[in-house]
């Protein structure tokens, strides 16, 4: 999304990215603001509330107070960028629909675009949680905008991230260490952020990163994983849900529609039904004609865990 962002600037957009927590909506406009300092003075619009004729000339001004909610804060900032010929790109990262300043942006958005406002939203998130946003009654329109599934990356283009961007910033790196994180990342994008994050936090003043380093990053990754993605994801599956992916924990890979039909004593109707909610949800993936298997990375082994408990 940054690259994208950049893109945008290039082309004479303001750009403004966030994530979604708790006071977004406020950095959005700040950032906004800022951004467009040069374009805008959002501190100083005035306007004429007297005129006198006699026995001298004077005039009264007032400066105008700011509107009072958000979105039309935002839409006076959207309309002065639209005059000076650009326009607005808001970036959020790692999606959360349980966040009411979430569903804000997204509802006013629509409010934007049905303006005719020179404005773009890009957003990313992890398959559950952009599910969950999408059959949010209040903002049903987003299921019309362009998405793109992220599967995952090839061990060949996660090594080659992740030594790209070491040696970029002059650094060096245990290549037993890039072993051992590519494996770890197992081509899930969130992952390899966050491993690369973590490793490169932890030796911030150091130029080289050791297999050490990455063998603690990887841990602290991977309890954030378990914390953030898998106990989520689990807490959010309903009873047959959860019925269904544990009847896949049957089979070392890949599952069968015609398997799961038999062990769950349901309908090949209801199978399906709850097979597309979880494709959907990005916890199982499809395999083939009749074939799915677990998507979500450790989530196999998480379920597991949890079923013993």
């Amino acid at each position: 999304m940054s690259s994208l962002a950049t893109r945008a600037e290039s082309h004479g957009w303001i750009a403004v990215k966030t994530t979604a927590l708790p006071g977004m909506l406020e950095e959005i406009e700040l950032g906004a603001k800022r951004a467009a300092g040069h374009l805008i003075d959002p501190s100083n619009h005035f306007e004429v509330t007297g005129l006198g004729i006699a026995p001298l000339g004077s005039i009264e001004v007032s400066r105008v107070h700011d509107a009072s909610t958000w979105r039309y804060r935002m839409s006076d900032i959207i309309d002065q960028l639209n005059e000076a010929g650009t326009g607005l790109l808001v970036t959020v990262d790692e999606v959360d629909p349980t966040l009411n300043e979430m569903i804000q942006l997204a509802a006013t958005y629509q409010h934007f675009v049905t303006d005719g406002k020179r404005v773009a939203l890009l957003m990313a998130g992890l398959p559950n949680n952009v599910s969950t946003l999408l059959n949010h009654k209040t903002v049903s329109f987003l299921r019309r905008a362009q998405q793109y599934h992220l599967g995952r990356i090839a061990d060949y283009d996660v090594r080659e991230a992740l030594i790209r961007t070491i040696q970029e910033n002059d650094r060096l790196a245990d290549a037993e260490g890039i072993d051992r994180a590519v494996r770890s990342i197992s081509g899930f994008p969130f992952l390899l952020q966050l491993v690369g994050y973590r490793a490169w936090d932890l030796t911030s003043d150091s130029k080289e990163i050791s297999s050490r380093d990455f063998d603690l990053g990887i841990k602290i990754a991977r309890d954030e994983m378990d914390d953030r993605i898998l106990a989520a994801t689990y807490r959010e599956l309903t009873a047959e849900d959860k019925r269904f992916l544990i009847a896949m924990l049957d089979d070392e890979e890949e599952s069968t529609t015609a398997d799961l039909v038999e062990r769950l004593k349901r309908s090949p109707q209801q199978v399906s039904r709850y097979r597309r909610r979880m494709i959907d949800a990005g916890i199982i993936g499809e395999r083939g004609r009749g074939l799915v298997a677990f998507e979500l990375p450790f989530f196999r082994d998480y379920l597991a865990a949890q079923c013993v408990k």
